[in-house]
């Protein structure tokens, strides 16, 4: 693992949000990495309920600045790090006053989705990827957990398929059994198209359930990892269908050695 470059993009992280098995697992992975020498960065959303006194977020100024177009309306990037205590790890948030200062997560009081998470996803990806190019940090893995962070595989692919920074990394998902009941925002399809991907790559978008999301991001990935023991029956049968390498679910305590052996396989060298 000595050197190698692992890029964690998550939808959540302790200790910034409560455990749960995607804010553990984006915190013990890339802890183990840089416990062996690799070189990690993580990068989160920087929600509303965040406090950012507490944990000591500061806004990185020559990183933040640029407008990221999602459905033809300009958005505003602003760049946020802080540092986990005790384990010299840097997260970098991606912020928006119109996306991310409420103070909750992805649901409402009352524990509706947002109506305009699929536009945060949209912004999240494009966000990380833009910060990434300035930090000109070339990773040779980029690890993604969580279905708000869903969309980067897509728009690595396609939307930057072009960009050297990114020609020789190489994706992986996990998926979790943490998805969400019902449907993002029906027009989500046509936000997407806006930014030229064809729709043949991403027709599932057309019914944006959280298994047609989470195909989208495995069927755009170079290895998958099942993050969950269950995960949906659809999305199972799926993981049956695709070429990509899949790794079987790990027990926390013995997830290590299975990970860095994965991020060492020949597929994602």
């Amino acid at each position: 693992m000595k050197d190698k470059k692992i890029l964690y993009v998550s939808s959540e992280v302790i200790p910034y949000l409560p455990e749960t098995e995607i804010s553990s697992m984006s915190f013990e992975a890339p802890r183990m990495v840089n416990s062996k020498g690799g070189q990690i960065r993580i990068f989160m959303p920087r929600y509303g309920n965040i406090n950012e006194r507490r944990h000591q977020l500061h806004e990185v100024i020559r990183l933040s600045g640029m407008n990221l177009v999602i459905n033809d309306l300009d958005m505003p990037l602003i760049i946020k790090v802080a540092s986990i205590p005790k384990e010299r790890m840097q997260v970098y948030f991606i912020d928006n006053e119109d996306y991310f200062k409420r103070k909750a997560t992805l649901t409402d009081e009352d524990g509706n989705l947002f109506k305009d998470n699929d536009e945060r996803a949209i912004f999240f990806a494009k966000g990380v990827i833009e910060t990434v190019k300035k930090l000109n940090w070339s990773p040779d893995v980029i690890h993604c957990h969580g279905w708000l962070a869903a969309l980067l595989p897509l728009y690595l692919r396609d939307y930057y398929a072009n960009e050297p920074l990114f020609n020789h990394s190489k994706i992986v998902t996990s998926v979790y059994n943490n998805g969400y009941i019902g449907t993002l925002d029906a027009n989500m399809l046509d936000k997407v198209k806006f930014d030229g991907i064809k729709e043949d790559k991403i027709k599932e978008l057309s019914d944006p359930t959280y298994t047609n999301l989470m195909k989208v991001a495995i069927d755009h990935s170079d290895a998958i990892i099942v993050g969950s023991e269950e995960i949906p029956t659809e999305l199972s049968d799926h993981l049956k269908t695709v070429p990509q390498p899949v790794l079987d679910y790990k027990y926390p305590d013995e997830f290590a050695e299975a990970y860095e052996q994965f991020y060492a396989s020949e597929v994602l060298v």
